[in-house]
């Protein structure tokens, strides 16, 4: 039976884990597994740009993925980029098993701002959503406001809500009443 995997990839804290868990409840009708927190893979981290490579974190979690359609999210504290991006919130496969999320840009902190627990619980949502959104087929939506609008900086983060279009929606409850489960 396929199952939504978490994890972290360096410490997350319990009220994130909440968070995580219960945007992750609401969208996705597969039972939810936490995994035993992972390290950051060495081959991760970019010396030239104090960060950490995505598609690095992304192979180390596809190992940890089981043949049965399920999915596998990993949540870090570090700073995402991509050779090709300066930074990422995350990144997924389009419609395969591995997403990854990084609350490191999501923290107001990151801004030189007092922390908002409040703001990152909603950045947060909204970019599991995004990321999963895309582990189960969807691609970027061109109505702002949805989740799945595509997001190149905090301000495009915080214009979204913490759900699906109608379109988006619908086209995941689609996916997850056909008959195989939607995975």
């Amino acid at each position: 039976m396929s199952a939504l995997y978490l994890v972290s990839v360096v410490a997350v804290s319990f009220r994130e884990w909440e968070w995580i868990s219960q945007a992750a409840a609401e969208w996705f009708p597969l039972p939810i597994q936490r995994l035993p927190p992972l390290p950051i893979p060495g081959l991760a981290y970019d010396s030239k740009r104090n960060q950490y490579q995505s598609v690095e974190i992304m192979r180390m979690l596809n190992k940890h993925v089981t043949q049965d359609g399920s999915r596998i999210l990993g949540i870090t504290d570090v700073d995402l980029s991509i050779p090709m991006l300066s930074f990422l919130f995350g990144q997924a496969q389009l419609d395969g098993p591995v997403a990854v999320v990084s609350l490191c840009r999501l923290r107001q902190e990151f801004y030189g701002l007092p922390a908002q627990d409040n703001l990152l619980r909603e950045r947060l949502t909204k970019e599991v959503l995004h990321e999963m959104g895309h582990t189960f087929g969807l691609v970027h939506c061109s109505e702002q406001s949805c989740a799945m609008s595509l997001s190149t900086h905090i301000g495009m983060v915080d214009g979204k809500t913490e759900q699906y279009c109608s379109r988006c929606g619908l086209q995941l409850a689609r996916r997850f009443a056909s008959s195989d489960g939607g995975i």
